[in-house]
Formats: structure tokens, sequence, C-alpha cells
């Protein structure tokens, strides 16, 4: 919510505001200080995104009009304050507070906390005044996000075409934020993911693009790049405003595709195994570090008669499977394409080869399909029709003791107090077979400017792409629910450490280069391999056939789509 937003920034504008009153009421001969109460005024607008103009500014100062309007100029003069225009003839304008001024006010907060506590005793914290503690002071401590210098001049507004999952819902619910940030109103159109590609491939065949920025599920960078859906960002961009050292190197290498990047990493979320800590520790039973451990931890925890199960997983028909399928591969050392071998996982740049082939039909395929039957028998009876969302619910709900999941869907669990797995989940990379070192395969999306959005609206997409991608909009997506952070800093800063364990956890696996992403190689016909894989192996779930058949089956197929694309 919005009043959950820089909730400690908020409360330290609270304390400034209360202890000035009681100043003034104390004494009949105080003076009100007009900056404090306009930068303080300034502040709470802007966290709210709402408008402030200079006449209401000047009447939230607290002294006479003539006084306010000359300490108005010493604010601007001094670097406090930034304008922005609201009508083409510059005399109409709203104002917005600088950095400098945004770095002024929450670093007296900080002191104010250091003095009270040094002269009267540290107050009981009950963390509600997050600002007020020491960790502010750290130099990762990251700032609300500041309005454009300039705002946007794109008719008809912003149009964003997005994935109707938790992070970008937040991103809606902080609408009027982004729009007070970029200056147009900002509208949102958000897909399930099947129809989000169709909508994009839709989009693409359009003589103009009806959207200025597109969400791109990672896997697609390959078929979006060579069909000319996405405009390689190099060519629209100095592509080191965006900071590219500051991303997870997996999430950013996987926006590439031979060799150019074609979009932003939005959200790094990779897939971990979700595990009740408590339910493990009653159990005397250690983490999960193997297959091997996953499965005779869901024997464990299995016990149908009370209605709880073992282990939830993606094993609906087409997509949902095909995706497990191919992460079960991994899991066994093996991509489902015969990728070259790094001293850490394979080499999914391939967009320039013309060699590729499906690697499905092979020994540790095999293990990887025997391993997902194996998970069959301590799942819920349900099992073949969940997917992303559905394998999370029973997991929050307490059915089931571990969950295959994206970070992107911990907020079902992390953000409901009344979940049993509140506060009681941990995180691991996929466990692993037999001598392969764990892994967490890197999903989510990425934003990326279509090819075909006329040439007047690319700079200011571009500038809002910067904007939504940066680091002060990361934060406000997780302190607003998400959990979700590409950004290293992100990750580090301490107001976003606070919400969940997830942004450590996932900081630490990509620093141990565990975060990989050739799992899912973004060649163009990634998704119908995806597909293909999980009809397949949910006709031997169901006891169609046997696993050699799948295998045998899912092979052909994909070498077939393949060998049409390379001779197309």
């Amino acid at each position: 919510m919005v009043e959950e937003n820089n909730r400690g920034l908020r409360d330290g504008l609270d304390f400034l505001d209360s202890f000035s009153t009681e100043l003034g009421s104390t004494f009949e001969l105080e003076a009100p200080n007009p900056f404090l109460n306009m930068a303080n005024h300034l502040l709470r607008h802007h966290l709210d995104g709402k408008l402030v103009t200079p006449t209401s500014l000047i009447a939230a100062s607290g002294v006479p009009y003539a006084t306010a309007s000359r300490k108005l100029k010493d604010m601007e003069r001094a670097g406090l304050l930034e304008h922005r225009e609201r009508s083409r003839s510059g005399r109409s304008f709203s104002v917005h507070p600088s950095a400098q001024l945004v770095a002024a006010m929450t670093s007296l907060i900080a002191r104010s906390r250091q003095l009270a506590a040094r002269y009267m005793g540290s107050a009981q914290d009950d963390g509600s005044a997050y600002y007020f503690q020491s960790t502010h002071q750290q130099a990762s401590t990251i700032r609300p996000p500041l309005v454009l210098n300039r705002a946007l001049s794109l008719s008809g507004g912003l149009r964003i075409l997005v994935h109707g999952d938790p992070t970008f819902m937040v991103m809606d619910k902080l609408k009027r934020q982004f729009e007070q940030m970029v200056g147009v109103k900002i509208n949102q159109r958000a897909f399930s993911i099947d129809r989000l590609r169709e909508e994009a491939i839709r989009n693409a065949e359009r003589l103009v693009s009806r959207y200025d920025i597109i969400a791109v599920d990672l896997p697609w960078v390959g078929e979006f790049a060579e069909k000319g859906i996405l405009a390689p960002l190099d060519a629209l961009m100095d592509v080191a405003r965006l900071r590219p050292d500051d991303f997870h190197p997996a999430g950013w290498r996987a926006t590439h595709w031979a060799g150019r990047p074609y979009g932003v990493p939005s959200q790094t979320t990779p897939e971990l195994l979700f595990y009740r800590r408590d339910l493990f520790a009653e159990a005397g039973l250690e983490p999960p570090t193997s297959t091997r451990d996953v499965l005779k931890a869901a024997e464990v925890f299995h016990r149908p008669s009370q209605g709880r199960y073992g282990i939830a997983w993606n094993a609906a028909r087409g997509t949902a499977l095909g995706h497990t399928f191919m992460m079960a591969c991994a899991d066994f050392g093996q991509p489902l394409l015969n990728l070259a071998p790094l001293t850490t996982g394979f080499d999914a740049d391939v967009g320039l080869r013309q060699d590729l082939r499906a690697t499905i039909d092979t020994e540790k395929g095999l293990e990887a399909a025997e391993y997902l039957r194996a998970l069959l028998a301590f799942s819920p009876p349900d099992i073949l029709s969940m997917s992303w969302y559905e394998r999370i619910r029973p997991y929050a709900a307490g059915k089931v003791a571990m969950a295959y999941g994206y970070t992107a869907l911990a907020p079902y669990f992390e953000l409901d107090p009344g979940s049993p797995a509140h506060g009681q989940t941990g995180y691991l990379p996929h466990p692993s077979g037999p001598g392969i070192a764990p892994h967490a395969t890197v999903g989510g999306y990425m934003l990326g400017i279509p090819a075909n959005l006329p040439a007047e609206r690319r700079a200011d997409a571009i500038e809002a792409l910067i904007a939504f991608t940066s680091a002060e909009a990361q934060k406000l997506f997780v302190v607003n629910g998400s959990r979700t952070a590409p950004r290293y800093s992100v990750g580090a800063d301490p107001e976003v450490r606070r919400r969940s364990p997830i942004f450590e956890a996932v900081d630490a696996m990509s620093w141990r280069e565990e975060l990989q992403f050739w799992a899912r190689p973004p060649i163009p016909k990634i998704s119908e391999i995806i597909r293909i894989c999980g009809e397949e192996f949910h006709d031997m779930l169901r006891g169609i056939q046997p696993a050699r058949t799948a295998l045998q089956r899912a092979q052909a197929r994909a070498d077939a789509l393949l060998k049409t694309h390379m001779t197309n």
C-alpha cells in the first residue's frame, strides 16, 4: 500500500513535525521554521505521489506569504527544489524535492535519533521507526525515487505491456507515484504468460506499436530478437547509463542475444526450493541439498490422511511441466540443447550458432524423468493440474512441506501473517543429482522497447525504461511487496534486507555463481520445445507411456522443430 511505502522516512517526518509542534506550543515566543515545514510538506507529498505547487508550499510554511516567498527562493538557490513545467508557456510548474533535499532530510532524521539516544537513552524500538536506526547511515541505503528532470512528452501517455504477476501488480498499485516520476499518465495492460507472448508477437505485426515498453520472459529473447520484435538497446542509448555491473550477472546476460542487449532486467526471480524450517527442525532433518534428500524428506512429511503432502511443483500439462522437466535436467547436469560446457554451467549465448540440436533422450534426461515420477508419490492428488500459482498456494496454506517456486511468488506467504509458512520458510538453490553442483535457474522478465515504436517516442520510452529499472524504483517495488531484486545494490539495502531473507540468500547464490540461466537457453524455438516436453512427460506421469518413450518422442519432435528453424 502507499502508506507502507518508505515507512521509515515517513515516520521520521512525523517525528520532526510533532517535535516542531511541541516546541511551538511550549513557548509562545517560538517562531515556526519555514524551511523545515516546507521540506516536510514537500517530501510527504512526494512519497504519496501528490503534486505540490509553489502556492501550496508557501501555505505549508507557517509564516506570512511574503516571508515564505523569500524562504522558498532561498531553498531554490540552495538546490533543494526541482521544478517541472505543467504548461507549454512555462508559467505553471510543480515543485519536487531534489536529491540534495532528500539526502539532507533523511540525514537529519538519523542524527535526531542518535542525539536522542546519546542524551536521553534509547527509546524502546518496535521496528516502526526504521530510518532512526543506525543502519540508515550505511552507504547502501537507497533514497526514494526522484522525479525526472523533464516530464515525458508522450501523446496519450506511457503505454506498457506486462505480465500479471505480483511484481508488476505492485507497479500498478504505485501508479500515482510512477506517474509523478515520469510526468505523464501510465496505461498498463497485464496478461497471463501465454497471452503476453501472443500480444507481443501480434503487436510486432502492427505498423506502429501500441506499447512504448513491453515485458519479455527471458527465454523469449532469442525469438524476439530474430523476429525483430525488440529493438537492440545499444542502438537506442548509452547502455552504461543502466549500470550493468549492478545487476546479477546471470540476469543481465540473459537479456542478450548474439552479444547485444535487448532489454533491462525488471525481475531476477530464480526458482528455488522453499522448505518449512520449523517442520524440518521438528523432524530432525537437515535442509535438502540433493535430489535424494528431497525425496527422503518428502516421504517423511507426506501424510495424506492428515491433509498434508510432501512437495508441490509444476506438473500441469504443457508449458508448466515443460519448465519443470527442463530444470530437472539441469539438476542432473544437462541442458536441453547441446550447449558448450563452461567452468560453471554451460554457454547459453548461442545467437550465432547453427548447429543446435536437442539433448533430451539421454541418460541424464532419463534420471530427470525418473525423479519427477518419484516426486509424484509424495505430491498432492491434484499435482497434474498444478502450475506456477497452484503449487505455491498449498505451500502457503501449510498443506505441503516443500515447494519449488520462483521468489516472485513468495509474497503469497511472506506477506500473510496467517500462513503457517510465514517466517518459517528457508530458501535453497535446486538440490542436485549426484556429483552436480547446486544451482538456481534465473527466471523473470526484462523490459524492452518494441522495434516498431515510432522514432519520436523512443527517447522518452528509454528515459522511462531507465527510471523503472533503477535501484530507487526496484526498492520501491520491494517495500510494497515484491520479492525480486535484480540489482546487488537493492539486495544490499538495509530496509530491503529487513523485508525478507530472500534477498540475502539470492545475493549469496549470485556471488557463489549458483545463479544460472543456461537451463532455459533463450533460443527462438525454446517456447515450443518446453511445450513439447510438457506434453510428452505429462503423458508419462499419467501412466500413458513409459519414460523411455516420452524421452524419444520429445527428442524427435524437438529435432524436427530445430531442423525446420535452421533451414528457414
